[in-house]
């Protein structure tokens, strides 16, 4: 919006290009969702507390939980409206890209937002059935899966990249170019998640992702950068910094308020969404290995829920003390600070190393 509105006014002052550069509008999308986030953060905290939509908390999990019971939750919607303004301010609008992660991210928003509705206002301990959440989710992803593949001009854009190797890549048919983006996107909205388990655990991770996958977006929308790094050049995917930095900035401002001992929960209503931004972004920028290697910490939330079950329905012991992963450490007796503070150290690294696969080749 802003932007049309620059070039509009570029003509009378010349200076008004300076918001033509992603980066320019990248460094402003992070700054508006923060202020954004902090602006409203504690008037949305006041508002949930007044209508008492406080998280329900389990009683066979670690004890240490218990105090949260009634802390206002939901608080992810304020990620979403903090993304959507600033993404619709500083991208362009006119690029396709920009539409369809911006409506994924909020339609996987709506699904998580009908599931905390009927479990914290209903009090309905079911909320959404897992059928319809599974459902839904699988349209959203899907649609996205067929729009990017059908709209898609170049064999670079429906090809898998293989990450390390020069020139290693697959060419995708419509089945399988399908199939991968689908669960990418499903499953990472779902591995984010099981991981929201404890107080800014799920999102200083997802703003150390969303932030990389903003430097691939860059890199591989800019024809000099692809061609040296050797990554697949794919106009237009630039505007997703702009994107990506909306993400950063809106999950910094809800950190604010959401690190321990926490102030508000985000919810499925944002962890569903954040999910799915990131892995419809990963899609895009053809880095769905590399998503898997920075997501590593998401990657072991969701295999330590697979293995738990698994586990206990064939042989009726469990692996682990609790799933996910998180409360397993709990249970051995670590803080929950501590549990937070070392995934989030093994994000960074995870994240190096995807970063490191820009000059690995």
């Amino acid at each position: 919006m802003l932007l049309w509105l620059t070039e509009l006014l570029a003509t009378y002052f010349p200076s008004l290009t300076v918001f033509q550069y992603l980066t320019v509008r990248g460094i402003l999308g992070v700054l508006t969702a923060l202020v954004i986030s902090l602006v409203i953060g504690p008037v949305m905290i006041r508002k949930l507390s007044q209508y008492q939509i406080g998280q329900a908390v389990r009683d066979d999990g670690p004890q240490t939980h218990l105090s949260k019971a009634g802390t206002p939750t939901m608080g992810g919607a304020l990620i979403l409206v903090a993304i959507a303004v600033s993404t619709l301010l500083w991208a362009d609008l006119g690029n396709r890209y920009v539409w369809i992660t911006l409506l994924v991210t909020l339609l996987f928003g709506a699904v998580g937002w009908v599931d905390d509705y009927r479990k914290v206002v209903e009090r309905n301990p079911r909320g959404l059935p897992a059928r319809w959440k599974y459902f839904w989710q699988s349209l959203i992803g899907a649609g996205a899966a067929i729009a990017l593949f059908y709209s898609s001009s170049m064999p670079q854009e429906t090809s898998l990249f293989v990450p390390f190797f020069k020139n290693v890549s697959l060419a995708l048919g419509p089945v399988l170019f399908i199939l991968l983006s689908y669960f990418v996107i499903v499953g990472s909205s779902n591995a984010v998640n099981l991981t929201d388990g404890l107080d800014g655990l799920a999102i200083m991770p997802t703003v150390m992702v969303a932030g990389a996958l903003g430097i691939f977006a860059y890199a591989s929308g800019h024809a000099q950068f692809a061609n040296y790094l050797l990554i697949p050049q794919l106009p237009g995917t630039g505007e997703l910094i702009v994107f990506c930095c909306a993400v950063v900035g809106a999950g910094l401002g809800f950190l604010w308020f959401n690190t321990y001992p926490a102030q508000v929960f985000m919810g499925d209503v944002g962890a569903l969404a954040l999910g799915a931004a990131l892995g419809v972004v990963a899609v895009i920028v053809r880095q769905e290995i590399v998503l898997f290697i920075m997501g590593g910490v998401f990657v072991m939330e969701t295999i330590s829920v697979i293995l738990q079950v698994a586990s206990y329905r064939l042989t009726g012991r469990r692996i682990f003390r609790m799933a996910p992963l998180h409360h397993h450490f709990e249970l051995k007796g670590w803080p929950e600070p501590r549990v937070i503070v070392r995934f989030w150290v093994v994000t960074v690294v995870l994240v190096l190393i995807g970063l490191a696969t820009l000059k690995i080749r």
